[in-house]
């Protein structure tokens, strides 16, 4: 019997549950690859499932994970449902719910393009704009981990993480 697809409203947090810690690599910094492996598990481990921050936020904001992701990325500029659709990799449809919710509860609002009065733009509000910053305040706060660490180390994790990051 095969499970349900997890809903879209539900956090991302709650959709599996957590993975065992990744077994410690026996031979680290001999295979590239196998080391590569052992890093990515590990960071995930870190990021997606000691220190979730998303069911945090959620929770926070009395909303989704995916609504709390695109007011966050509308109060970083007003976009259209296309281009939030496309950044939150959902359907228009979905994408419409998420932002008629939003303007619901006073968070955002929809005007007409400049260019294309076909096509909307979702701005968000002053309690919108408010909001966005709680959940930036909850998404930044670092893993206490982070905060363990050496400050030599964690300035090469820095500059390893923006290497990365590109």
């Amino acid at each position: 019997m095969t499970a349900a697809p997890a809903s879209p409203e539900l956090p991302a947090a709650a959709e599996a549950p957590a993975a065992p810690d990744p077994a410690p690599d026996p031979t680290p910094g001999t295979d590239p690859d196998r080391t590569a492996l052992h890093a990515w598990r590990g960071l995930r481990t870190l990021l997606l499932e000691r220190h979730d921050r998303r069911k945090e936020v959620a929770d926070a904001l009395g909303m989704s994970f995916n609504r709390v992701k695109a007011l966050r990325r509308v109060a970083a500029e007003p976009l259209t449902l296309r281009a939030l659709a496309e950044f939150l990799v959902v359907d228009a449809p979905y994408t419409t719910v998420i932002v008629d919710d939003l303007v619901r509860r006073g968070l955002a609002d929809r005007t007409p393009h400049p260019d294309d009065r076909r096509c909307k733009v979702v701005r968000v509000t002053a309690a919108g704009r408010a909001a966005a910053r709680e959940a930036d305040r909850i998404m930044d706060t670092p893993p206490p981990a982070l905060r363990t660490l050496a400050p030599r180390d964690l300035a090469a994790l820095d500059r390893i993480v923006a290497e990365l990051l590109g």
